[in-house]
């Protein structure tokens, strides 16, 4: 029995995560600066009353993650702000949170010799376009650097990387949802705009096996598929013959399509079971862990080349399973 720390515990992903640790037998603490969203999860999750401890704090402050990480022995850093446009009218909330928060998070780790610390981040840190992308790739960089300052300490980062997390809070399927409910025309920036997709249970899965396999310095990706915003609209469209889609223009920061990884990382990203892994480049050459990581991934010929949402590779999804169970409300 392991106790784990998760921040940002009352969003879509780090709830699931805490429910499916409980389920495990694990010690969980939650950590959040959501008071109501608090109060909530530990009145749903109260049949784990023993193995559950909550934390209301803010990772801006770095003194409370060291008091909640004390005795913690893997912590995934799920706390972020992450919505794209709001991110852009708000720069410093969003470098305050998702920059400076992380390294704090980080840091505390280090000074409490936690063991593991998985760090969520997205598919929009790839060559970013927008202010929210920006300062997740900033918090990866913190985050696999780092590796090379915990001295004697065994304490091991890495990343995840998600795309569009399917029926998530702020999604783009649950605006879709209540669009045609309230029946509105669906708006879209651009139909040709293209995205990866992934569920909760599957980026759940990714947190977890990640954090198992971690040695320090990877970043780990699913196998996403992708699909056409366009196709998505119309997929949800067909539930509500009244209404149509509208393109209305990208807003602040959007692009066309996303990358799982750059040209850069493809050549040092391999296959892994079913995922992608980016070795680390930043590593200190007599850093012990890069043996281990080129013995470990290195079993064959790196990927060599990007993977965009809107490129003949990627793999596409069958969009229609998936927006009928969010509109019957799965």
């Amino acid at each position: 029995m392991k106790r784990v720390l998760i921040t940002g515990a009352c969003g879509s992903i780090g709830k699931q995560l805490a429910k499916r640790l409980l389920d495990d037998g694990e010690k969980v603490c939650v950590f959040d600066n959501n008071e109501d969203g608090l109060f909530n999860l530990k009145n749903e999750f109260s049949q784990f009353s023993k193995n559950l401890r909550v934390f209301l704090g803010d990772i801006r402050d770095e003194k409370r993650l060291i008091q909640a990480f004390n005795n913690v022995e893997e912590v995934y850093h799920c706390a972020a702000l992450k919505h794209v446009e709001l991110n852009e009218y708000n720069p410093f909330e969003a470098m305050q949170t998702n920059v400076i928060g992380t390294n704090n998070v980080v840091s505390a780790a280090i000074k409490n010799n936690v063991k593991k610390v998985l760090i969520t981040s997205s598919d929009k840190a790839v060559n970013p376009s927008s202010l929210m992308g920006t300062t997740k790739l900033l918090a990866e960089k913190l985050a696999i650097s780092a590796n090379n300052q915990t001295g004697d300490n065994d304490v091991n980062i890495g990343c995840v990387r998600f795309g569009n997390v399917w029926n998530t809070n702020g999604s783009v399927g649950r605006i879709f949802r209540n669009q045609i409910i309230n029946n509105k025309d669906i708006t879209v920036t651009d139909k040709n705009m293209s995205r990866f997709f992934i569920s909760i249970k599957d980026a759940v899965d990714l947190c977890i096996e990640s954090c198992r396999d971690l040695i320090g310095g990877e970043i780990f990706i699913s196998d996403m598929g992708a699909a056409t915003i366009g196709h998505l609209a119309n997929e949800f469209s067909k539930h509500n013959k009244k209404i149509k889609v509208v393109e209305t223009g990208l807003k602040a920061g959007e692009k066309l399509y996303e990358e799982l990884f750059t040209d850069v990382e493809s050549t040092r990203t391999y296959v892994y079971q079913n995922m992608y892994v980016i070795i680390p480049d930043s590593l200190d050459p007599n850093n012990s862990r890069l043996d281990r990581l080129n013995k470990k991934y290195k079993v064959n010929k790196p990927i060599g080349e990007a993977l965009r949402s809107d490129s003949v590779i990627a793999k596409k999804i069958d969009m229609s399973n998936m927006v009928k169970d969010i509109i019957d409300g799965s």
